[in-house]
């Protein structure tokens, strides 16, 4: 994973300081780089035999996560827009305690920063031997916690997995 996003710096930094320059007989906007972007990184993909090809492919796995965690987004704020808009009250908040099938530290910050970012659900603690994440969902049916920690096990756990193992 270090390869990866120290790759993708590099070939960052090379398009963007090669664009910069003015070295290129090519114009100095968004398509440039794009483009430029993809043929280094292609390149860095070809040479690949010199070490392990894993990242990349993880690279669909990481733009799959983030199309889900917008997709996630983008349905949460609909959600809430609907219960300030409508007179009725649909929330029902509750705090569930959420086991985690996740051992770093990276993946464990990763999935509470999703959660908190996605409206109507923030992660307030986490217990000392990092098994149990405690949320507060605003939406929760019937007090039926286990379809949210399925939606979680199956969503963002399950893809952070994906992309970190």
């Amino acid at each position: 994973m270090r390869v990866f996003f120290f790759h993708s710096i590099l070939t960052f930094v090379v398009v963007f300081l090669f664009l910069r320059q003015g070295l290129a007989p090519l114009p100095y906007n968004a398509a440039t780089a794009s483009l430029a972007f993809l043929l280094l990184f292609i390149l860095l993909w070809l040479t690949t035999w010199f070490y392990r090809r894993t990242y990349f492919r993880k690279l669909p796995k990481a733009v799959n996560f983030i199309f889900f965690f917008l997709k996630e987004m983008l349905l949460a704020n609909m959600k809430i827009a609907f219960d300030i808009l409508t007179p009725r009250y649909y929330m029902n908040p509750t705090v569930i305690a959420y086991p985690l099938r996740l051992k770093t530290n990276f993946e464990i910050m990763l999935l509470a920063n999703m959660i908190t970012l996605t409206p109507g659900t923030l992660s307030l603690d986490i217990s000392k031997n990092r098994k149990i994440l405690y949320i507060h969902a605003l939406y929760v049916k019937d007090n039926n916690t286990e379809t949210l920690k399925q939606e979680i096990k199956n969503g963002f756990e399950r893809r952070i997995l994906e992309l970190t193992t």
